[in-house]
């Protein structure tokens, strides 16, 4: 792991995390701006990283022990009082007892220190979920994206650097937590790349802070200043400036009509024409190939039922091992063979459209 500089982590204390109190009671109000966190975390650098992370813990180890188990996070509101009131059962450990679990788990694989690891710091993960409470209602959503978030940070974690889990694990949290919300934000995904991530967080605010430094706010400039395209602060303005349509949005809202957005597309089938269509010219095409195969040896018929008709041909070697000629002798004949089937097509069907002969490597 690479990365974990003491004077670039700034540590998380143990008083900093929600007391055994706080989770009994509910008492965990954190009050940021949480726009503004967003916006200094997300220039999309460590949520990149994330989508490349290692094999994490599997979730299945933690259901071998029941003592040992994940809080449950089924829904909003009680369950969310009472997956706090669980935490309880699981305190911080100290460093001297996590640097001995760090290494069991990197070195031996012991799925049981994993998982006190883990354990040990849900309470980092609920308080990073509770700063973006504005962000996203469902606090119990961030919080289960966290919870991946740190089991990635254990995944990577190596405790010969001197940094203790939780300062570098925080990163990971809030990756997961952010890349939640801005995958889910809207309908349509926004945020696939590096500068749509950071556009998507930061444009605004840009430009707000351009137009009080006295600047003619320019899709030029916000490039320049967020270290994006030009083209890449356009296509987010375009789509941010949109809001999402639905497909059973009513279109005569105030005229009481049934009609919705989805009844302007096309069917997802064929018209019955142009399936009735198809089923003719698929009947004459089989009647001509069994008419064609009349007039093979049964050589070239193997090849035009194994080869041509198959979705999954045989292979040229498979073949001639069976023929007892080689690998480029059944090309030859399978060219040949082709040749003589797209004159007989062609003869015999105007309008047939040959098509590509299976390639074989």
């Amino acid at each position: 792991m690479s990365g974990q500089d003491p004077e670039v982590l700034p540590p998380i204390e143990e008083d900093e995390l929600p007391s055994n109190e706080d989770l009994r009671e509910g008492a965990i109000d954190i009050d940021v701006d949480t726009a503004g966190h967003i916006d200094t975390l997300a220039d999309g650098s460590l949520i990149l990283d994330s989508e490349k992370a290692a094999t994490p813990i599997p979730l299945e180890s933690f259901a071998e022990d029941e003592s040992a188990t994940l809080p449950s996070a089924p829904g909003q509101g009680t369950a969310l009082s009472n997956y706090m009131s669980q935490l309880s059962e699981h305190a911080p450990i100290s460093r001297e007892d996590e640097h001995e679990l760090a290494i069991r788990w990197t070195e031996e694989g012991d799925m049981d220190a994993g998982r006190r690891l883990v354990l040990s710091n849900l309470r980092l993960v609920v308080k990073v979920a509770m700063e973006y409470r504005r962000a996203w209602t469902n606090t119990l959503d961030l919080i289960q994206e966290g919870n991946m978030g740190l089991m990635e940070a254990v995944q990577r974690y190596d405790p010969y650097q001197g940094v203790r889990l939780s300062s570098y694990a925080v990163y990971w949290v809030r990756a997961y937590i952010l890349k939640y919300i801005l995958d889910n934000m809207r309908s349509v995904r926004l945020g696939t790349t590096r500068a749509s991530r950071k556009l998507f967080f930061q444009l605004n605010k840009e430009k707000a802070r351009l137009e009080r430094e006295g600047f003619e706010v320019s899709p030029k400039l916000i490039a320049e200043r967020l270290d994006v395209s030009e083209d890449d602060v356009l296509e987010m303005e375009n789509r941010l400036s949109r809001p999402d349509t639905y497909l059973d949005t009513p279109l005569n809202r105030d005229e009481g009509g049934r009609s919705t957005v989805g009844d302007g597309f096309a069917a997802p089938t064929e018209s019955a024409e142009v399936s009735l269509g198809a089923a003719e010219l698929q009947r004459t095409f089989q009647e001509q190939i069994k008419s064609f195969a009349t007039t093979l040896s049964e050589r070239d018929a193997q090849i035009l039922r194994e080869r041509l008709l198959q979705e999954e041909p045989r292979t040229l070697a498979d073949m001639g091992a069976e023929f007892g000629v080689s690998r480029e002798r059944v090309r030859q004949l399978e060219a040949r063979l082709i040749d003589r089937l797209r004159a007989y097509m062609q003869e015999h069907m105007v309008d047939f459209d040959f098509y590509r002969p299976p390639q074989d490597v």
